[in-house]
Parts: structure tokens; sequence; C-alpha cells
């Protein structure tokens, strides 16, 4: 009884872990991958469709500029985040005065809400009374206002807005990494002649190489998973100019809370999130074989 009740303890307490689990993650995926199969619009009965949804999906110009747009704010965002968080690492994980403090206000972005971040730089970025447009007339930088969530411009704006979010999270994952570089290597560097771009090319780059090799998988799931931010910015216009994959599942499932005209069709929007889901599983896929490939020169 004794030996049944030491076995059966570490069960009982990831127990409720694995029963939100299931609830909230397994279940909501089993119900989606059903009614994929349905027409259903939110109400009535669902009826059996088979793959009609995904007929309907192959002919759906929205959702194939969708999954363009998603690249496009994914490459965008990475070529951004990535390098300025290592250079952001590298001058943190310095001799520098007050670093400790530079970090926790550089990190705290990421423990602010999305909705919430997202809506501040709504105000700055604001084309008729942004903050942004009014500073750059005040200094004589413009004359007119530019129109920062237009058509030209939502979409750059949107990749800032998603950079600024997720810098110090890859800013912290590179610290952590910078710092299980033993010093005696930089130091025998040093003594040997070799400058600090030389140590950096050639000692701290490579070295990082398993480091940065999972801080660019979790951005690039991320980041095309991302939608937030171009929720609350632009709603995905100007003319679907910022929709990405996910927004677009989003506003089929849930047209109401978007302020969407298009009616609701979750067995659609099921479909949509599948399909989406295979193409993240894929790259990231196609980035793992790259990595592995590549492990070697590390």
């Amino acid at each position: 009884m004794r030996t049944w009740r030491r076995s059966a303890e570490p069960y009982l307490f990831i127990m409720p872990s694995l029963v939100l689990k299931l609830v909230f993650g397994v279940y909501p995926i089993l119900w989606a991958l059903r009614f994929m199969f349905y027409d259903y619009k939110g109400y009535g009965e669902p009826v059996f469709s088979g793959l009609a949804n995904f007929e309907r999906l192959m002919r759906d110009k929205l959702f194939w500029e969708s999954v363009l747009n998603t690249f496009v704010y994914a490459g965008g965002k990475l070529l951004f985040t990535i390098p300025l968080a290592l250079v952001l690492a590298v001058i943190l994980n310095g001799k520098l005065r007050g670093r400790q403090l530079l970090r926790g206000v550089y990190f705290m972005p990421t423990v602010v809400s999305t909705a919430v971040m997202s809506v501040v730089f709504y105000i700055i970025f604001n084309s008729y009374n942004g903050l942004l447009n009014q500073v750059l007339k005040m200094t004589t930088v413009i004359s007119e206002p530019l129109d920062w969530l237009g058509t030209d411009l939502a979409m750059f704006t949107a990749i800032l807005v998603a950079a600024w979010g997720a810098i110090g999270n890859n800013m912290l994952l590179f610290l952590a990494g910078l710092q299980g570089i033993p010093k005696d290597v930089l130091e025998s560097a040093e003594i040997d002649g070799a400058n600090s771009w030389q140590r950096f090319r050639y000692i701290t780059v490579p070295m990082l190489g398993p480091v940065l090799q999972i801080i660019m998988m979790l951005a690039i799931i991320t980041a095309l998973k991302g939608y937030e931010s171009i929720m609350v910015l632009t709603g995905g216009g100007p003319a679907g100019k910022t929709e990405v994959m996910y927004l677009y599942m989003y506003k089929l499932l849930f047209p109401v809370s978007t302020g969407e005209s298009i009616p609701q069709d979750i067995g659609y929007g099921s479909a949509v999130g599948f399909v989406s889901a295979i193409i993240v599983g894929l790259i990231t896929a196609a980035y793992f074989y790259y990595s592995k490939k590549t492990s070697r020169i590390y």
C-alpha cells in the first residue's frame, strides 16, 4: 500500500496541470479538427461537407495574400529583432555602469500586454493627431503628417511595434548564452592580439551557435503566429495589406470581436487554422533541417 502511494504521488501532483492541458489544449484542437469537415456557421446543426472547406481555401485569394503578408511580417520582425537583441546583449554583458537597470528596462516590454502596448503605439502612430507626427512636424522633419497606418507604411509600422515587444526576450536569451562563454577563451584571444571585432566574429558568434539556433527557432514560430498587435493597429487593413494568417482565422471564428462584417464561419475558420499550422510546421521543420546541417560549423 505504501509503495503504491509513493508511486502515485507524482501523478497526483501533475494531475491538475494535465487536466487543464487536456481541457484547454487538446480538446479545442480535436474540436477544430472535427469542424474542418463541416459547414458550421456557429448556429444550427453542423452539416458534413467533406473537403469543401479546403477546396474553398485553395481558391481564397485573401488567404494566400495573408500567407504572403505573414512571411513579410515575420521576415521583417526577425531582421530587426535578432541583430538588435544580440547587440544589446553584448553591450549589457560588458562592464557598463547601471547595466542591471538597463537589462530590466529593455526586458520590460516583454511583460507588457500586447494589446495594451499596441494601443499605446496606435496613439503614437495615429495619422491625424499622433504623437510621432506632432514631434516630426515640430522639428520640421516633415511638413505634412505621415500616414503610418496607411497603405504604404502600415506593414513597416506593425513590424516596428512587434520588434519593440520582442527584443527584450531575445536579448535575455543571448545574455544567457554570452555568460556561458568561458572568459579565459576571450582573454587568451585578447592576449594574442585580437581586437574586439575579431573576438566577437571568431569566438563569440561561433560559441553562441547552439543558443542562436534555439533563439531563431522560437523567434520564427512566434513571428509566424503573431497577429495581436496587427489586430489592434490596423485590423488587417488597409485593403488587407497587413492581413496575416492567424488574424484571418480569428476574424472567421470571432468576427464580432474584431468589428468585421464578414459572417462567422467556424468550419472554414478551422480549416484555415489547420492549414496555417501546417505552413508554420513546415517552415519550422525546414529550419530544423538546415540548422542541423550547419551545426557542424559551431
